[in-house]
Protein backbone atom coordinates (compact mmCIF):
# COMPACT_ATOMS: atom_id res chain seq x y z
CA UNK A 1 0.00 0.00 0.00
CA UNK A 2 1.20 3.50 -0.83
CA UNK A 3 0.79 5.68 2.23
CA UNK A 4 0.06 9.39 2.40
CA UNK A 5 2.50 10.47 5.08
CA UNK A 6 1.42 13.41 7.22
CA UNK A 7 3.42 12.38 10.29
CA UNK A 8 5.98 15.14 9.81
CA UNK A 9 7.60 17.43 7.28
CA UNK A 10 10.83 15.50 7.96
CA UNK A 11 9.66 12.60 5.78
CA UNK A 12 10.21 14.42 2.48
CA UNK A 13 12.38 12.80 -0.20
CA UNK A 14 14.96 14.74 -2.22
CA UNK A 15 13.63 15.78 -5.62
CA UNK A 16 15.45 14.79 -8.81
CA UNK A 17 16.83 18.33 -9.09
CA UNK A 18 18.10 18.17 -5.50
CA UNK A 19 19.65 14.75 -6.13
CA UNK A 20 21.40 16.16 -9.20
CA UNK A 21 22.84 19.00 -7.10
CA UNK A 22 24.05 16.46 -4.55
CA UNK A 23 25.59 14.23 -7.23
CA UNK A 24 27.50 17.13 -8.78
CA UNK A 25 28.60 18.74 -5.50
CA UNK A 26 32.24 19.74 -5.21
CA UNK A 27 33.57 18.41 -1.91
CA UNK A 28 36.53 18.71 0.45
CA UNK A 29 37.32 18.07 4.11
CA UNK A 30 34.97 20.21 6.17
CA UNK A 31 36.86 19.56 9.42
CA UNK A 32 39.67 21.54 7.75
CA UNK A 33 37.02 23.99 6.42
CA UNK A 34 37.98 22.91 2.91
CA UNK A 35 34.61 21.77 1.59
CA UNK A 36 33.63 24.47 -0.95
CA UNK A 37 29.95 23.49 -1.00
CA UNK A 38 29.65 23.65 2.78
CA UNK A 39 31.43 27.00 2.78
CA UNK A 40 29.03 28.29 0.14
CA UNK A 41 26.01 27.07 2.11
CA UNK A 42 27.23 28.65 5.34
CA UNK A 43 27.98 31.98 3.64
CA UNK A 44 24.57 32.06 1.94
CA UNK A 45 22.73 31.06 5.12
CA UNK A 46 24.53 33.73 7.14
CA UNK A 47 23.49 36.34 4.58
CA UNK A 48 19.86 35.18 4.67
CA UNK A 49 19.85 35.26 8.48
CA UNK A 50 21.66 38.60 8.72
CA UNK A 51 24.45 37.14 10.85
CA UNK A 52 28.23 37.38 10.59
CA UNK A 53 28.74 33.63 10.25
CA UNK A 54 26.94 30.29 10.13
CA UNK A 55 27.73 26.63 10.71
CA UNK A 56 26.27 23.51 9.06
CA UNK A 57 25.35 20.83 11.62
CA UNK A 58 23.82 17.35 11.25
CA UNK A 59 20.55 17.99 13.11
CA UNK A 60 18.29 20.53 14.74
CA UNK A 61 18.88 19.01 18.17
CA UNK A 62 22.64 19.36 17.76
CA UNK A 63 22.12 22.93 16.55
CA UNK A 64 20.15 23.92 19.63
CA UNK A 65 22.49 22.11 22.00
CA UNK A 66 25.62 23.67 20.53
CA UNK A 67 24.09 27.12 20.91
CA UNK A 68 23.08 26.52 24.52
CA UNK A 69 26.50 25.08 25.32
CA UNK A 70 28.32 28.12 23.94
CA UNK A 71 26.10 30.53 25.88
CA UNK A 72 26.37 28.78 29.26
CA UNK A 73 28.55 27.09 31.84
CA UNK A 74 27.62 24.01 33.91
CA UNK A 75 24.99 24.80 36.59
CA UNK A 76 23.51 27.67 34.56
CA UNK A 77 19.82 27.87 33.71
CA UNK A 78 17.88 28.47 30.50
CA UNK A 79 14.32 29.82 30.53
CA UNK A 80 12.06 28.22 27.92
CA UNK A 81 8.37 27.61 27.24
CA UNK A 82 6.99 24.44 28.84
CA UNK A 83 5.99 22.85 25.52
CA UNK A 84 9.27 23.78 23.83
CA UNK A 85 11.26 21.32 21.76
CA UNK A 86 14.42 21.67 23.87
CA UNK A 87 12.45 20.70 26.97
CA UNK A 88 10.35 17.86 25.56
CA UNK A 89 12.10 16.36 22.55
CA UNK A 90 15.87 16.62 22.94
CA UNK A 91 16.52 13.62 25.21
CA UNK A 92 17.64 15.60 28.24
CA UNK A 93 20.63 16.90 26.29
CA UNK A 94 21.00 20.23 28.13
CA UNK A 95 21.79 18.33 31.33
CA UNK A 96 23.72 15.50 29.69
CA UNK A 97 25.88 17.56 27.33
CA UNK A 98 26.26 20.93 29.06
CA UNK A 99 25.35 20.40 32.71
CA UNK A 100 22.62 23.03 32.56
CA UNK A 101 19.00 22.98 33.63
CA UNK A 102 15.88 24.29 31.94
CA UNK A 103 13.21 26.36 33.65
CA UNK A 104 9.94 25.86 31.74
CA UNK A 105 7.21 28.52 31.84
CA UNK A 106 3.64 27.82 30.72
CA UNK A 107 2.82 29.96 27.73
CA UNK A 108 -0.27 30.40 25.56
CA UNK A 109 0.03 28.73 22.15
CA UNK A 110 3.76 28.45 22.77
CA UNK A 111 4.22 32.10 23.70
CA UNK A 112 5.29 33.43 27.10
CA UNK A 113 5.42 37.13 27.95
CA UNK A 114 8.09 39.24 29.65
CA UNK A 115 5.73 39.66 32.58
CA UNK A 116 5.71 35.87 33.01
CA UNK A 117 9.47 35.53 32.59
CA UNK A 118 10.84 38.33 34.76
CA UNK A 119 9.90 36.85 38.17
CA UNK A 120 11.85 33.68 37.27
CA UNK A 121 15.13 35.43 36.48
CA UNK A 122 17.44 34.48 39.34
CA UNK A 123 18.95 37.29 41.43
CA UNK A 124 22.68 37.51 40.81
CA UNK A 125 23.33 37.76 44.54
CA UNK A 126 21.70 34.36 45.17
CA UNK A 127 24.83 32.16 45.10
CA UNK A 128 22.70 29.18 46.16
CA UNK A 129 20.62 29.34 42.96
CA UNK A 130 21.55 28.50 39.37
CA UNK A 131 22.49 31.47 37.20
CA UNK A 132 19.93 32.53 34.60
CA UNK A 133 21.88 32.81 31.34
CA UNK A 134 19.54 32.39 28.36
CA UNK A 135 15.97 33.08 27.29
CA UNK A 136 14.99 30.63 24.55
CA UNK A 137 12.13 31.11 22.07
CA UNK A 138 10.72 28.61 19.55
CA UNK A 139 9.30 29.97 16.30
CA UNK A 140 7.25 28.41 14.84
CA UNK A 141 6.20 26.40 17.88
CA UNK A 142 5.93 22.69 17.11
CA UNK A 143 3.87 21.43 20.05
CA UNK A 144 1.52 24.41 19.99
CA UNK A 145 0.58 23.53 16.41
CA UNK A 146 3.02 25.53 14.29
CA UNK A 147 2.07 28.83 15.88
CA UNK A 148 4.03 31.98 15.10
CA UNK A 149 5.66 33.94 17.92
CA UNK A 150 4.49 37.58 17.53
CA UNK A 151 7.35 39.92 16.65
CA UNK A 152 6.11 42.45 19.22
CA UNK A 153 6.58 39.91 22.00
CA UNK A 154 10.01 38.96 20.68
CA UNK A 155 11.03 42.62 20.90
CA UNK A 156 9.69 42.81 24.45
CA UNK A 157 11.58 39.66 25.48
CA UNK A 158 14.76 41.06 23.93
CA UNK A 159 14.37 44.24 25.98
CA UNK A 160 13.93 42.15 29.13
CA UNK A 161 16.94 39.97 28.33
CA UNK A 162 19.11 43.01 27.67
CA UNK A 163 18.01 44.54 30.97
CA UNK A 164 19.41 41.53 32.83
CA UNK A 165 22.37 40.83 30.55
CA UNK A 166 20.97 37.52 29.31
CA UNK A 167 21.68 35.74 26.04
CA UNK A 168 18.85 35.08 23.61
CA UNK A 169 18.52 31.92 21.53
CA UNK A 170 15.95 31.24 18.80
CA UNK A 171 14.97 27.67 17.99
CA UNK A 172 13.94 28.56 14.47
CA UNK A 173 13.59 25.01 13.17
CA UNK A 174 10.64 26.25 11.10
CA UNK A 175 11.52 29.97 10.98
CA UNK A 176 11.14 29.76 7.22
CA UNK A 177 7.43 29.00 7.70
CA UNK A 178 7.00 31.96 10.05
CA UNK A 179 8.73 34.27 7.59
CA UNK A 180 6.67 33.17 4.59
CA UNK A 181 3.41 33.56 6.49
CA UNK A 182 4.15 36.96 8.06
CA UNK A 183 6.37 38.51 5.35
CA UNK A 184 8.86 39.27 8.12
CA UNK A 185 12.33 38.29 6.91
CA UNK A 186 14.28 35.58 8.66
CA UNK A 187 17.00 38.19 9.15
CA UNK A 188 14.56 40.41 11.05
CA UNK A 189 13.57 37.55 13.32
CA UNK A 190 17.19 36.49 13.85
CA UNK A 191 18.38 40.04 14.56
CA UNK A 192 16.76 39.96 17.99
CA UNK A 193 18.73 36.89 19.12
CA UNK A 194 22.37 36.11 19.80
CA UNK A 195 22.01 32.75 18.08
CA UNK A 196 19.58 30.90 15.88
CA UNK A 197 19.20 27.27 14.86
CA UNK A 198 17.11 26.48 11.78
CA UNK A 199 16.37 23.25 9.94
CA UNK A 200 16.93 22.43 6.29
CA UNK A 201 15.39 18.96 6.63
CA UNK A 202 11.78 19.90 7.43
CA UNK A 203 9.58 21.95 5.10
CA UNK A 204 12.51 22.90 2.87
CA UNK A 205 12.90 19.26 1.87
CA UNK A 206 16.61 18.56 2.37
CA UNK A 207 17.36 15.01 3.59
CA UNK A 208 19.45 16.09 6.59
CA UNK A 209 21.01 19.09 8.28
CA UNK A 210 20.51 22.38 10.09
CA UNK A 211 22.19 25.76 10.24
CA UNK A 212 23.22 27.73 13.30
CA UNK A 213 24.23 31.36 13.02
CA UNK A 214 25.58 34.19 15.15
CA UNK A 215 28.59 36.50 15.30
CA UNK A 216 32.05 35.29 14.26
CA UNK A 217 33.28 34.64 17.79
CA UNK A 218 30.16 32.62 18.56
CA UNK A 219 30.55 30.45 15.45
CA UNK A 220 34.27 29.94 16.14
CA UNK A 221 33.38 28.46 19.52
CA UNK A 222 30.38 26.59 18.02
CA UNK A 223 32.76 24.94 15.53
CA UNK A 224 34.82 23.61 18.45
CA UNK A 225 31.72 22.39 20.32
CA UNK A 226 30.36 20.71 17.19
CA UNK A 227 33.56 18.66 17.04
CA UNK A 228 33.32 17.75 20.73
CA UNK A 229 29.71 16.60 20.22
CA UNK A 230 30.82 14.28 17.39
CA UNK A 231 29.54 16.52 14.63
CA UNK A 232 32.78 17.05 12.72
CA UNK A 233 32.04 15.96 9.15
CA UNK A 234 34.39 15.35 6.25
CA UNK A 235 33.28 15.42 2.58
CA UNK A 236 29.83 16.58 3.59
CA UNK A 237 29.32 18.87 0.62
CA UNK A 238 27.08 16.15 -0.80
CA UNK A 239 24.59 16.96 1.98
CA UNK A 240 25.30 20.68 2.02
CA UNK A 241 24.38 20.81 -1.67
CA UNK A 242 20.90 19.58 -0.78
CA UNK A 243 20.57 22.27 1.89
CA UNK A 244 21.78 24.94 -0.52
CA UNK A 245 19.28 23.80 -3.15
CA UNK A 246 16.53 23.84 -0.53
CA UNK A 247 17.29 27.41 0.54
CA UNK A 248 17.51 28.65 -3.03
CA UNK A 249 14.38 26.92 -4.35
CA UNK A 250 11.96 25.76 -1.65
CA UNK A 251 11.33 28.69 0.70
CA UNK A 252 8.58 30.57 -1.13
CA UNK A 253 6.51 27.45 -1.80
CA UNK A 254 6.01 26.86 1.95
CA UNK A 255 2.85 28.97 1.64
CA UNK A 256 1.28 26.07 -0.27
CA UNK A 257 1.79 23.81 2.75
CA UNK A 258 0.06 26.38 4.97
CA UNK A 259 -2.93 26.52 2.64
CA UNK A 260 -3.22 22.73 2.64
CA UNK A 261 -3.01 22.63 6.45
CA UNK A 262 -5.76 25.23 6.69
CA UNK A 263 -8.05 23.22 4.41
CA UNK A 264 -7.31 20.10 6.44
CA UNK A 265 -8.12 21.91 9.70
CA UNK A 266 -11.36 23.34 8.34
CA UNK A 267 -12.49 19.86 7.28
CA UNK A 268 -11.61 18.45 10.72
CA UNK A 269 -13.51 21.30 12.35
CA UNK A 270 -16.72 20.15 10.62
CA UNK A 271 -16.51 16.63 12.10
CA UNK A 272 -18.31 16.37 15.43
CA UNK A 273 -16.04 13.62 16.75
CA UNK A 274 -12.93 15.77 16.28
CA UNK A 275 -11.80 18.99 17.93
CA UNK A 276 -9.33 21.50 16.54
CA UNK A 277 -8.43 25.05 17.54
CA UNK A 278 -8.43 26.88 14.22
CA UNK A 279 -6.61 29.84 15.78
CA UNK A 280 -3.58 27.61 16.32
CA UNK A 281 -3.41 26.55 12.67
CA UNK A 282 -1.09 29.28 11.43
CA UNK A 283 1.42 27.40 9.29
CA UNK A 284 1.75 23.72 8.27
CA UNK A 285 0.88 21.85 11.48
CA UNK A 286 -2.59 20.68 12.53
CA UNK A 287 -3.07 19.26 16.03
CA UNK A 288 -6.51 17.89 16.82
CA UNK A 289 -8.27 15.80 19.44
CA UNK A 290 -10.29 12.66 18.76
CA UNK A 291 -13.39 12.59 20.95
CA UNK A 292 -14.64 9.10 20.07
CA UNK A 293 -11.69 6.86 19.26
CA UNK A 294 -8.53 6.50 21.31
CA UNK A 295 -5.39 7.98 19.78
CA UNK A 296 -3.95 4.50 19.15
CA UNK A 297 -7.14 3.28 17.49
CA UNK A 298 -7.36 6.42 15.38
CA UNK A 299 -3.77 6.05 14.17
CA UNK A 300 -4.37 2.39 13.29
CA UNK A 301 -7.66 2.96 11.44
CA UNK A 302 -6.16 5.80 9.41
CA UNK A 303 -3.10 3.69 8.58
CA UNK A 304 -5.31 0.80 7.42
CA UNK A 305 -6.83 3.19 4.89
CA UNK A 306 -3.45 4.55 3.75
CA UNK A 307 -3.00 7.68 5.88
CA UNK A 308 -0.16 8.12 8.37
CA UNK A 309 -0.63 10.57 11.24
CA UNK A 310 1.44 11.06 14.40
CA UNK A 311 0.81 11.87 18.05
CA UNK A 312 0.69 15.53 18.99
CA UNK A 313 0.33 16.65 22.57
CA UNK A 314 -0.96 14.05 25.01
CA UNK A 315 -4.34 12.79 23.79
CA UNK A 316 -4.13 14.43 20.38
CA UNK A 317 -3.22 13.66 16.78
CA UNK A 318 -0.92 15.63 14.51
CA UNK A 319 -0.83 16.13 10.75
CA UNK A 320 1.88 18.13 8.99
CA UNK A 321 1.70 19.15 5.34
CA UNK A 322 4.85 19.31 3.20
CA UNK A 323 6.16 19.45 -0.35
CA UNK A 324 5.58 15.74 -1.05
CA UNK A 325 1.81 16.11 -0.44
CA UNK A 326 -0.03 16.84 -3.67
CA UNK A 327 -3.53 18.21 -4.02
CA UNK A 328 -4.67 14.66 -4.81
CA UNK A 329 -2.97 13.38 -1.65
CA UNK A 330 -4.69 16.05 0.41
CA UNK A 331 -8.11 15.22 -1.03
CA UNK A 332 -7.58 11.52 -0.27
CA UNK A 333 -6.50 12.43 3.26
CA UNK A 334 -9.65 14.47 3.81
CA UNK A 335 -11.78 11.57 2.59
CA UNK A 336 -10.02 9.08 4.88
CA UNK A 337 -10.43 11.35 7.90
CA UNK A 338 -14.14 11.75 7.17
CA UNK A 339 -14.54 7.97 6.81
CA UNK A 340 -12.68 7.17 10.03
CA UNK A 341 -14.08 9.86 12.31
CA UNK A 342 -17.49 10.89 10.97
Amino acid sequence: MKYIDLRSDTVTKPSQQMRKAMFEAEVGDDVFKEDPTVNKLEKYAAELLGKEAALFVPSGVMGNQICLNVHTRPADEVICESDSHIFNYESGSPAALSGIQLLPINGTQGVFTPEQVEPFIRPKSAYYMPKTKVIEVENTHNRAGGTIHPIENILALKKLADKYGLKKHLDGARIWNASVETNISVAEYASHFDSISCCLSKGLGAPVGSIIAGDKDFITEAFRVRKSFGGGMRQVGILAAAGLYALENNRKRLKEDHQKARLLAETINKISNLKVDLKSVQTNIVIFETLKLSVDDALLKCKEKGLLLSVGRVGSLRAITHLDISDEDLNKSLKIIEEVFA
